[in-house]
């Protein structure tokens, strides 16, 4: 395996990615309306974090878009260490597979992160579809061949990993039980033939990607390359801002996406905004901060007690914008023609889904909320999501999927931590927003 470690940003980069008088910014400090109203009454069953509900807790969401037949579609889900579950256009759960030992020597029970979809990947001769997972008791990626029937397949998912991968940001096994593991991922796919999975780190700033390559008729990975990201901040007032975090865990990124044409990285730093770096690793140029949450640069102390971050200064007004509350997490892309379409952020702090252009500057263009009816309740607290201009069954303008915590409702038991997903459409979003549908598969390169 090759392990290569790139510098961290330099201070000067950092200062020039935050003062200099950027259009993204400035559209992200113009975008200060209400947030649009868009509805769901699509939503998965609930998922119960307790030993009788398989420690099942929802965190992020992909979307399989059938090559033929959308109704045949599949949205598959992580849930922790309650493993994965699969679902249908209509929300039905059709697997559940528990989260296993990973295929190792020093192997442990797995922790299902995130989860994004690979498409045609070679394997034993032939191309297929492949959910691909971080683990993040095991410190690597897993990967589940998707039955090209979806979902008319008895088991849409099975799962291929190769033996003994490496550990993608630890040295050992010891090192490993202290979590600063495998958390959210990305695919890149940046042309036939050629797949990486992009993965950052649990309470770090590290990013990686890692080759996919087939090894003894299974799936596997190499050539890791990384990257630390900026942890500290200078800000103009001449004081150096660190995010508040507990004791030992740096501002860590969760959410990401990369648009397939261009190669971008697009990344969500929880506590400081919405980064944009071009792939691979390493290829030159610095970051950019597009947006910043919005008490980027208010100054906190932790408070061992409480275990809570409180400001020094109550009255501090920082240096954010106007649609990120932390934490920023999940990330995707509607893609539009040519260089067009949308980059989408769940804002979790204020249950809101911050909207920026695809293209240029990315300027930001507002966000919205999602409200539930006949049933369903409002989207709360999101952390991982998902969108495809692609139609997927009923949902003939694309969809956009998105976890929701704490799941409320008559239904649910209130002395248990429950979660789970919902399913909007994305003809509601563009209504509600002025925003673009075009549903062509050559629009996502991966559709081509």
């Amino acid at each position: 395996m090759k392990y290569t470690l790139n510098a961290a940003v330099t201070v000067g980069a950092v200062v020039a990615a935050l003062l200099a008088p950027t259009h993204a910014y400035a559209g992200a400090r113009a975008a200060t309306g209400q947030p649009a109203v868009v509805t769901t009454d699509n939503e998965t069953p609930i998922l119960y974090d307790d030993e009788a509900g398989g420690n099942a807790s929802g965190d992020d969401p992909a979307i399989w878009v059938h090559p033929a037949d959308s109704r045949k579609s599949l949205v598959i889900v992580t849930a922790k260490e309650g493993g994965l579950r699969v679902y249908d256009r209509g929300s039905r759960e059709l697997q559940s597979l528990p989260a296993t030992e990973a295929p190792r020597v020093d192997t442990a029970v797995g922790r299902y992160n995130n989860v994004d979809i690979a498409y045609g990947v070679s394997l034993a001769g032939r191309k297929v579809d492949v959910a691909v997972v971080s683990d993040r008791y095991n410190d690597q990626i897993r990967f589940f061949v998707i039955d090209s029937a979806g979902t008319a397949a008895r088991t849409p998912l099975t799962e291929v990993t190769a033996a003994d991968q490496s550990f993608l940001f630890n040295p050992d096994r010891e090192a490993v039980d202290e979590e600063h593991t495998a958390y959210g991922l990305s695919i890149w796919q940046p042309r036939a033939g050629e797949t990486y999975a992009v993965v950052t780190q649990e309470g770090a700033t590290t990013i990686a990607t890692a080759r996919i390559v087939e090894t003894g008729g299974k799936l596997g990975y190499t050539d890791i390359q990384r990257r630390t990201m900026p942890g500290t901040f200078p800000l103009p007032d001449g004081t150096t801002w660190v995010p508040c975090e507990e004791p030992g865990v740096l501002p860590q990124f969760e959410g990401v996406t990369v648009d397939q044409a261009s190669g971008v990285l697009y990344a969500a730093q929880e506590d400081v905004g919405l980064w944009r770096l071009q792939l691979p690793l390493g290829s030159g140029g610095q970051p950019k901060l597009l947006d910043r949450v919005k008490d980027f640069g208010i100054h906190d102390v932790f408070d061992s007690e409480t275990e809570e971050c409180q400001p020094v200064d109550p009255n501090a007004k920082g240096y954010g914008g106007n649609l990120l509350s932390a934490d920023a997490e999940g990330v995707d892309i509607y893609y539009g023609p040519g260089s067009t379409g949308y980059v989408l952020v769940s804002s979790q702090g204020d249950d809101t889904f911050a909207v920026y252009e695809r293209q240029g500057a990315n300027h930001a263009l507002g966000s919205f909320q999602v409200k539930g009816v006949d049933g369903v309740d409002d989207i709360n607290g999101s952390d991982g999501l998902a969108v495809t201009n692609r139609p997927v069954g009923d949902h003939r303008q694309g969809l956009l999927v998105t976890h929701d915590e704490p799941e409320t409702g008559p239904d649910v038991d209130t002395d248990r931590d429950a979660t789970n997903f919902s399913y909007v459409s994305w003809g509601s979003i563009a209504r509600a927003m002025s925003l673009t549908v075009d549903t062509r598969a050559g629009n996502d390169p991966r559709f081509r």
